[in-house]
C-alpha cells in the first residue's frame, strides 16, 4: 500500500473536493486525481463512481475510507504525543465546553490550573454540546465539557458536577412570594425557554406534560445572559441552572425558586478520546476537576 496515495484519497473524499485535498497537500489537483487513480489500480477494483464535484463512493471505497481514517486519525495522535516533547515550556491545552459549563464552571478551574501551571497555554471554545462531542470524537480538541451522559465507544465520559435547576423570575413577579413551584403553579404563565432541543426546553414540556399543565412559551434564547435580563425586565420567567444565576440571585435582581419538592438537577459531564495522548498538563487539570 502506498500512504500517500491513501492519503490523498482519504482528504478528497473528507472535503468532498479533489480541489481542497490538492490545497491542504500544496500539490496540484490532477495530482491528487492520478493518485486516486493509481490507488484503484493498485488494489484493482473501483474506489469512487466518478472523480468529479460528487464523489460517489463504491461499497469498496466506502471501507477503504474507514480504514483510512482510523490510519490518519492514529497519525494525527501519534504528532500531536511528539509534538509534547519538543518544547516542554510550550504546551497546550484545546478546551471544548458548552455554555454554561464554559462561561460560569470553566474559568475557576483554568485560574487554578494556571497558577500549578503558569507556562501551559490553554485555549477555551464555548460550543454547542453536539459540537464539543463531534470535536472530540474527531479528536479536534484535548478535553470537552457537555451537559449530558454520552454513550460512545470511542470516549471516556465522567460525571464531574451537579447543579440544581431552579425557576428565576423578578422580584416583582406574582410566584416570587412563595417558598417552592409546583408544575401546576406554571398553569398560564410566560416561560422564556432555551432553544429548541436543549436539554432544558425538554426537561420543562415532560414536567408540564405529566401534570397537563398550560403555559405560553412565545420566547427563546441560545443565550444564558439573555435570558436573565429578560427575566429582570419583567418579561417572564425561565428555567435555569443555579450556578448560571448566582450572581443575580445574591444581588436581589432575581429570585430563584425550587421546582417541585424533590429538586432538579443538571449534570455536567467531562469527556476525552480514550486514544487521546494525556500530556502531564492534561492528566493535571483533569485531576483538578475530578477533585470537585
Amino acid at each position: 500500500m502506498n500512504l500517500n496515495q491513501l492519503k490523498l484519497f482519504y482528504l478528497a473524499v473528507k472535503h468532498k473536493s479533489l480541489s481542497h485535498a490538492a490545497e491542504e497537500l500544496n500539490i496540484t489537483q490532477p495530482a491528487v486525481t492520478k493518485g486516486i487513480q493509481r490507488l484503484q489500480e493498485y488494489y484493482e477494483v473501483s474506489l469512487v463512481h466518478n472523480l468529479g464535484k460528487n464523489m460517489e463512493l463504491t461499497l469498496a471505497g466506502d471501507n477503504l475510507f474507514q480504514i483510512a481514517k482510523k490510519i490518519f486519525d492514529l497519525e494525527k495522535l501519534a504528532d500531536d504525543s511528539m509534538a509534547d516533547f519538543q518544547n516542554e515550556n510550550l504546551k497546550h491545552i484545546m478546551i471544548n465546553a458548552s455554555e454554561s459549563f464554559g462561561a460560569y464552571y470553566l474559568p475557576e478551574f483554568i485560574n487554578r490550573f494556571n497558577f500549578k501551571a503558569p507556562k501551559v497555554r490553554v485555549t477555551l471554545e464555548v460550543l454547542s454540546n453536539r459540537q464539543v462531542v463531534e470535536n472530540t470524537i474527531n479528536l479536534k480538541n484535548d478535553i470537552g465539557f457537555v451537559s449530558f451522559p454520552v454513550i460512545d465507544n470511542r470516549l471516556n465520559t465522567i460525571e464531574i458536577i451537579k447543579d440544581e435547576i431552579v425557576i428565576i423570575l423578578n422580584p416583582s413577579h406574582p410566584l416570587a412570594q412563595k417558598r417552592q413551584l409546583k408544575a401546576t403553579d406554571l398553569e398560564g404563565h410566560m416561560i422564556i425557554m432555551h432553544e429548541q432541543g436543549s436539554y432544558f426546553q425538554k426537561m420543562i414540556h415532560d414536567l408540564l406534560d405529566a401534570d397537563n399543565v398550560s403555559v405560553t412559551m412565545p420566547i427563546t434564547f441560545s443565550n444564558n445572559e439573555a435570558i436573565k435580563r429578560a427575566v429582570e425586565g419583567g418579561t417572564g420567567i425561565a428555567p435555569i441552572s443555579k450556578k448560571v444565576a448566582a450572581k443575580e440571585i445574591e444581588s436581589g435582581k432575581l429570585i430563584a425558586l425550587s421546582l417541585s419538592s424533590t429538586p432538579l438537577y443538571r449534570t455536567f459531564y467531562m469527556i476525552h478520546h480514550k486514544e487521546k495522548h494525556l500530556s502531564d498538563p492534561l492528566k493535571l487539570l483533569i485531576n483538578l476537576i475530578k477533585q470537585v
